[in-house]
């Protein structure tokens, strides 16, 4: 069953504690005194206590090691226990050795008035056999009412006569109470001196702090903070991509015509004239070229006038088809200085093919080039193996000079071509510890001017590349991200800061710091409310949380 336990204070009077027990909404009530209680220290007092609590149907058990307390608690008839989980006991002051038997009084041959001061030590009629009270149990769980009501309610009488002390009872109760002092005094020491410890934990918010900087990309060359150049790497994939498109052009492609074309000098001169292989020479209408030199003597003078030399040198049609197929006439030269006789042209036949142009070559150009690159771009990022930043808009496509198969003129086989080039596919990227190179130098400036903070993260985790540009060769890229700047915790420093302060005192100087949310203060056990001067038996911990 439940009961009510009372902790007396020194403070208290005898009639606070009554107004306590009163109070009490259990039967059984334990009372638990200080070390030192003037208040208890009086058989009347304690004798009122056990009267007003049986008139309010309660039963006391008082709790205490104090031997002078016990042995007034059995004159007052109030059961003891050492603590509130021993069983409660009714004490018994022990009689005195008496080594002269004449010492002994009879009680009998005393008067009435003297028999009368003997009345305190007579056990109340109503006062529990020990045996009985023994079997009752006080706990914190439970504890049986009807055990310790039957048990107070039995009368026992205790034997009759004078009670004196027993002085071995007294040396052995005065031996166990000073090793109980000696304890009591080293535990103090310890509780006092070795066992008080504090742990203080701090935690703190960091803040967003955002980083843009735009750097050149220096390839091979190592980074450099100072310059703003950072080292960067190229992958490169080189291969030959097709596609096959249709021929429109329409051609004659039949047999040139052919003859021959006599060539006589006109221009007086003594210098020998040399008329070069595709000269041309036409009617009007038609065309045709020299398929060989011809050179021309110097101006002779004879009798008759100037003398001029002449040749004959092949020649054939511009262009195929039987139109020209012509007659022998003269025609006019592109070469100044002579004239042209022509002999009959003949062997032209004609033949329309479909050919390749050089539109069709442009726009088969042009959807090659807009071609899918989606997978070789992935497949260049493969090539980074070491983690590092892949600068997107660095992906480039260089493509040479495609090649037309047949060329362009040349007859199409069902009007069908194929255009080919070499391509060679390009991506850039930054090694991780380059990039965390720049963006702590960035950070770190930001964070230059302030106190009591510094750098928890450096932002690589979100690092961005963009605004890549190349111009005259030099390429240049833009960093961004979000670093994480906090406050600037140092153990020893903050152990110097608190100790010997109370809880309130390190709240309110820790709590200064910028980025401290929050600060509490572990104490090693209850009675500590102090932390340490000793700088050995206080713990830091640090919680930290990003903003």
């Amino acid at each position: 069953m439940n009961k009510d336990v009372i902790y007396i204070d020194v403070e208290d009077d005898i009639t606070a504690i009554i107004g306590k027990i009163k109070a009490c909404k259990e039967n059984i009530v334990a009372l638990v005194p200080p070390k030192h209680v003037g208040i208890l220290q009086s058989a009347v007092n304690l004798r009122l206590l056990d009267r007003m609590a049986s008139t309010s149907h309660k039963r006391l058990v008082l709790i205490t090691n104090n031997q002078a307390l016990i042995a007034l608690s059995s004159v007052a008839g109030i059961p003891v226990a050492k603590n509130l989980q021993s069983k409660p006991e009714m004490a018994e002051v022990s009689a005195l050795s008496l080594d002269d038997a004449d010492d002994i009084i009879d009680g009998s041959q005393l008067s009435v008035g003297e028999l009368a001061k003997t009345a305190d030590v007579v056990s109340d009629k109503n006062e529990p056999s020990e045996k009985e009270i023994s079997a009752i149990k006080i706990d914190d769980k439970s504890m049986s009412v009807a055990a310790l009501g039957d048990a107070i309610k039995k009368p026992v009488k205790s034997k009759s006569g004078v009670k004196v002390p027993n002085f071995n009872t007294f040396r052995k109760k005065l031996f166990i109470g000073i090793s109980l002092g000696v304890l009591l005094t080293a535990f103090l020491v310890w509780a006092i001196g070795f066992a008080p410890a504090a742990t203080v934990v701090i935690t703190a918010r960091t803040i967003p702090e955002p980083v843009s900087t735009t750097v050149t990309l220096g390839g091979t060359t190592a980074s450099d903070v100072t310059n703003g150049t950072i080292q960067s790497e190229t992958q490169q994939i080189k291969k030959d991509v097709s596609i096959s498109f249709d021929a429109t052009g329409q051609k004659d492609l039949g047999v040139k015509a052919t003859g021959t074309m006599k060539i006589t000098r006109t221009s007086v001169s003594s210098s020998p004239l040399t008329v070069p292989t595709g000269t041309t020479f036409t009617d009007g209408t038609y065309v045709f070229v020299s398929t060989q030199a011809a050179t021309l003597q110097g101006t002779q003078v004879g009798t008759n006038g100037f003398i001029q030399d002449s040749a004959t040198v092949a020649v054939e049609a511009e262009n195929p088809g039987e139109a020209y197929n012509l007659s022998a006439r003269s025609y006019q030269s592109d070469f100044s200085g002579i004239s042209a006789d022509g002999s009959a042209m003949t062997g032209g036949t004609s033949r329309i093919a479909t050919v390749v142009t050089a539109d069709d070559i442009q726009k088969a150009t042009t959807q090659l080039s807009q071609q899918s690159t989606d997978s070789i771009k992935q497949q260049l990022i493969k090539q980074f193996t070491n983690g590092e930043t892949v600068i997107g808009d660095s992906f480039t496509v260089n493509m040479a000079t495609p090649v037309s198969v047949p060329a362009v003129d040349a007859e199409a086989a069902n009007g069908k071509a194929q255009l080919t080039a070499s391509v060679t596919y390009s991506i850039i990227g930054i090694a991780k510890s380059d990039l965390e190179l720049f963006l702590k130098a960035s950070l770190n400036k930001q964070l230059s001017g302030t106190q009591n903070q510094r750098l928890y993260d450096d932002g690589i985790s979100n690092v961005k590349l963009s605004d890549y540009t190349t111009n005259n060769g030099v390429s240049t890229v833009k960093i961004t991200s979000t670093g994480q700047i906090g406050p600037q915790i140092d153990a020893s420093q903050i152990k110097e800061q608190v100790k010997g302060k109370i809880f309130g005192d390190v709240q309110a100087s820790l709590s200064a710091i910028p980025g401290v949310n929050n600060v509490d203060v572990h104490f090693s056990y209850f009675w500590v409310s102090t932390v340490p001067t000793d700088v050995n038996k206080i713990s830091v911990e640090f919680k930290l949380q990003n903003g």
